[in-house]
């Protein structure tokens, strides 16, 4: 179940990409709180519509993954960095 569940986290976040709705998605190094990646949400109206958008992740609705949200007021270009980072990405970084 796990296996499936992650396989499902990844291709979720290729929809979510593709619905607009994330712009960026990573992993994070150590930190104090033990937080394992990010996603920075895109085109969200309310805290409740992410929280539903999140419980699409098949790693958060099986409890391998949890989530925590904060409001972030980026740079109204961040969409742009999508395109681009699909011509630089490293396959082993």
């Amino acid at each position: 179940m796990i296996t499936e569940s992650f396989k499902g986290h990844l291709d979720n976040i290729n929809k979510l990409v593709k619905e607009g709705k994330l712009v960026v998605a990573g992993p994070l190094g150590k930190n104090e709180n033990s937080y394992r990646g990010i996603f920075i949400l895109n085109n969200i109206n309310s805290i409740e519509e992410a929280q539903d958008l999140l419980q699409t992740d098949p790693a958060i609705k099986n409890s391998f993954l949890d989530y925590e949200i904060f409001n972030w007021y980026g740079p109204a270009a961040l969409p742009e960095y999508l395109p681009v980072s699909d011509k630089i990405w490293k396959s082993n970084p």
